[in-house]
């Protein structure tokens, strides 16, 4: 397949390759151009068909087997399987690629980055000093110029600065850290309502007490070391999530947008 050809365009060049053609072969699973219940094609000839080495293929492969979209192993080649739609961990900590993957446009309104000393909370659930430098980021995020989300991270010193090279209106912050090579590994959500406090109203055009649907992150490295600690407010009308569990124990979480969209 050509370059031009290849439908890997909906995806930002920037974004890690596995991770790209993670996006298109969950696309022909969920097309039924990749039939469930049978198997994808080889290893060889995916890496043939877009020109690439194994490493990538394989990372996406695992990616959808992580996620349930495909299933076998053991010697067995995978097989499709339409999975219940579920948010993967680099589209769920990416706002603009779960945009994107849903087919709206991404936007955002930076309303501050700031070098600040560290929080007792913050402090604590990234495991450094109090008073300790961190960078802390507030932005409106947008779903097709919509207000859909207020989002607000606190990023260890060592991370964070790098966004003072960076303009966080024009794109995605998670997809600029990797590009930087942050060792973005794990991240632990937790989901619960609250009341809209007066920045949040003001922000979201809601009244002060409105319910929203908050997502507290803690993101760590490879090494389990914390990176930020984040809290985003969504607009109860322009997302919901969806946790799913299997026989086996495995959990997906999945972010999507609501009927009324």
């Amino acid at each position: 397949m050509k370059t031009s050809d290849r439908p890997l365009d909906r995806v930002p060049e920037d974004v890690p390759l596995h991770q790209r053609l993670g996006v298109e072969f969950r696309r022909r699973i969920d097309s039924g151009e990749w039939p469930e219940g049978r198997p994808v094609p080889s290893e060889s000839q995916l890496c043939t068909e877009f020109g690439t080495s194994r490493g990538p293929v394989r990372q996406a492969l695992a990616l959808l087997r992580r996620e349930g979209s495909l299933v076998g192993g053991r010697g067995k080649p995978p097989v499709a399987r339409r999975a219940a739609p579920s948010q993967p961990f680099a589209t769920f900590l990416s706002f603009t690629q779960w945009a994107r993957g849903i087919g709206r446009e991404p936007g955002q309104a930076t309303i501050e980055v700031a070098r600040r000393r560290a929080s007792p909370d913050s402090a604590a659930r990234l495991g450094i000093a109090e008073g300790a430098p961190v960078v802390e980021l507030v932005r409106l995020r947008l779903l097709d110029g919509v207000p859909a989300m207020l989002e607000r991270s606190t990023f260890v010193h060592e991370v964070g600065r790098a966004l003072f090279d960076f303009d966080p209106d024009t794109g995605s912050v998670y997809e600029e850290l990797l590009r930087r090579e942050v060792d973005l590994h794990h991240a632990r959500h937790t989901i619960d309502a609250v009341a809209a406090s007066p920045e949040d109203a003001e922000h979201l055009d809601v009244a002060v007490g409105d319910p929203l649907l908050r997502v507290r992150r803690l993101t760590t490295s490879s090494r389990g070391e914390p990176l930020e600690d984040a809290d985003d407010r969504y607009l109860p009308a322009m997302a919901t999530f969806t946790v799913e569990n299997t026989v086996e124990g495995r959990t997906t979480i999945g972010r999507y947008r609501t009927e009324e969209d």
